[in-house]
């Protein structure tokens, strides 16, 4: 158990009144068995004073809060989306910005004749860049621009392009490794290439290896005279990703676009394309190797080259999915005229075609959904698909089963380090004055001053989605913003005598260890627990829940060569896993299926664990 005298420094406050001295008691009065508070709970209680909590909990009782909100963001250690002001610069000539980032261009490079604008290490791993790009090279002729490393590495991304290159003729937009590896980004381009004339716009290695988060394009291409527009690795290993593409080549003449490796190896994508190339003449567009080898998901084209002329549209090994997903095609080819012709080769499981041409559309290859893809995987036969690819999805030790758990296996250790921003709970007394439900989704975005769409509604909607939530079978659940409501939570269900921990540290993590002595819980007896996961949100958010028939361990963690030990990790058993989804990870790595094997899995930095005290 991961416990210290750093308690002792909390109970050592000289404050009596402050939100840390107030948390001290309250511990005290809840749980009595008298063991050291758990000093990386504790770190994460209120910074605020004794004035500072008092100041805004009155203004949070007058719903004034947001007049005071990058000073309540800073003292209180909150994650808030930083307010860009527009910038007056004007950018008549080429520029080249090696290192640059949360900057607000207004008007950049409108109407240049020529030149070339560069981008290189832009906002690369920084933690909530902000950026917003406005006419950007709007009416430009012959103009090129290069974006090389955009947003790499970043945490919580917020990027906008608005009206990029409309109207533009003639020159050359390349988008190179754009927010590669980012962490929940929200990407938003409107009016792309809209009205453009011959002009060539090229994305390669857009938001590879991201892990969840929103891209959009609105009103891509539309209107545009033969343009040129190419995705050559669009989403590749992304996880739990959304990408929607609306207005897209609306009525383009002579347009080409490309995308290869468009979503190939994502889990758990949800991809959608509206009003794609309707009324387009003589367009070409291809699809190659698209969601290739992803695993479930959900695809969505409604209107599909709809009233275009002439037109030649191919997909070339569509959906190829890993483990099935849902792919809906509403609205295809309706409408078109003239030599339009629509090629499949390869088409992969679906779901439903609704109002689709029958006339000029061709499928090389078409597997329905009674094929047994998963089937196949379930069966092992493709031992490439079952090693090399589950790797990309779910990487290894992330599940284990039981029996590892023994006094010197070896096995890996996944990152188990915390990728989300640094926060702090709030005290009770604000806390019980904010809003804190998708009712109140309005307040929020006021109180935050959350731009419509923008990262940080987002980020609230799916937290209290998860909040709010129907529990599962067996399942008792909450989220909690203060230490006082995790505490409340946790003494609810497994009486006062109880105690938290989580894995000491991160030695080990990415890395092979070997197991010393473990420790069952409890006796290591079928048990019940509360675990506690952090959800992103401005303050700290816990999502608490409790699922029967667990057995916790706390293992030593050994260095395999020196056998040493580096860390002592915190492990939790599912030993019912009948109500989880036939597509889960565990079932993906481990094979089997739900309700077959019990399921391991250590707790992560920043998570824990709560037990009845031995």
């Amino acid at each position: 158990m991961q416990v210290n005298s750093a308690g002792d420094t909390v109970a050592g406050e000289k404050n009596p009144f402050t939100p840390k001295a107030f948390l001290n008691r309250y511990w005290d009065k809840e749980i009595r068995n008298g063991l050291p508070k758990p000093s990386f709970l504790f770190s994460k209680a209120s910074p605020l004073t004794t004035v500072e909590a008092a100041s805004f909990a009155k203004l949070a009782a007058g719903n004034t809060l947001s007049t005071r909100l990058p000073e309540f963001c800073s003292v209180a250690n909150l994650l808030c989306i930083p307010e860009v002001a527009q910038s007056l610069e004007k950018h008549d000539k080429d520029g080249s910005f090696a290192v640059y980032g949360d900057k607000n261009f207004t008007n950049y490079g409108t109407s240049r004749p020529g030149g070339v604008d560069s981008f290189k290490n832009y906002s690369d791993g920084a933690n909530i860049p902000v950026n917003d790009f406005r006419r950007y090279s709007r009416n430009s002729a012959g103009h090129e621009e290069s974006f090389t490393s955009y947003a790499t590495e970043g945490n919580v991304v917020d990027q906008s392009f608005h009206t990029y290159g409309a109207g533009a003729t003639g020159g050359a937009g390349e988008f190179k490794q754009y927010t590669d590896e980012t962490n929940v980004p929200n990407l938003v381009f409107s009016s792309y290439s809209d009205n453009a004339n011959g002009r060539t716009q090229s994305f390669n290695s857009y938001t590879e290896n991201g892990n969840a988060g929103e891209q959009s394009f609105s009103s891509y291409g539309k209107n545009g005279n033969g343009p040129t527009e190419e995705f050559t690795s669009y989403g590749t290993s992304s996880n739990v990703v959304g990408s929607g593409f609306s207005n897209y080549a609306e009525t383009s003449n002579a347009g080409n676009d490309s995308f290869k490796g468009y979503g190939v190896d994502m889990n758990n994508p949800t991809n959608t394309f509206s009003n794609y190339a309707n009324g387009g003449n003589g367009d070409i567009q291809t699809f190659s190797t698209y969601r290739e080898k992803a695993n479930v998901g959900a695809d969505s084209f409604t209107s599909y080259a709809k009233s275009s002329n002439a037109a030649k549209i191919g997909f070339n090994n569509y959906g190829k999915s890993f483990n099935e997903g849902t792919d809906t095609f509403t609205s295809y080819a309706k409408t078109s005229t003239g030599e339009t012709k629509v090629d499949f080769k390869g088409y992969g499981v679906n779901n439903t075609f609704k109002e689709y041409s029958k006339e000029g559309v061709s499928f090389a290859k078409y597997t329905n959904v009674s094929s047994s893809l998963t089937a196949s995987f379930k069966e092992k036969k493709n031992t490439v698909v079952e090693g090399n690819l589950v790797k990309k999805w779910v990487e290894p030790g992330k599940f284990f089963r039981e029996k590892m758990l023994k006094e010197g296996t070896v096995m890996p250790m996944p990152d188990i380090s915390d990728k989300l921003p640094k926060r702090s709970f709030l005290p009770r007394s604000i806390l019980a004055k904010l809003p804190f439900s998708t009712s109140k989704i309005d307040e929020m975005k006021r109180l935050f001053k959350a731009s419509d769409n923008g990262s940080m509604e987002k980020m609230m909607r799916d937290s209290l989605g998860e909040c709010e939530r129907v529990p599962s079978r067996g399942e008792t659940k909450r989220c909690v913003g203060s230490i006082e409501d995790m505490v409340d939570f946790a003494t609810s269900v497994l009486g006062r005598n109880v105690v938290v921990r989580t894995t000491q540290n991160l030695n080990g993590s990415k890395k092979s260890v070997m197991v010393g002595r473990v420790i069952g819980i409890n006796g290591g007896k079928v048990t019940r627990s509360v675990s506690c996961h952090q959800s992103l949100f401005p303050y700290l958010l816990y999502y608490c829940h409790s699922v029967p028939k667990v057995r916790v361990y706390q293992a030593d963690l050994l260095d395999p060569k020196t056998k040493d030990k580096i860390n002592q990790g915190i492990a939790v058993c599912h030993l019912d896993t009948s109500d989880w989804s036939a597509s889960h990870g565990a079932f993906m790595s481990l094979g089997s299926g739900p309700g077959q094997i019990e399921v391991c899995h250590w707790i992560f930095e920043n998570d824990m664990s709560w037990t009845v005290a031995d």
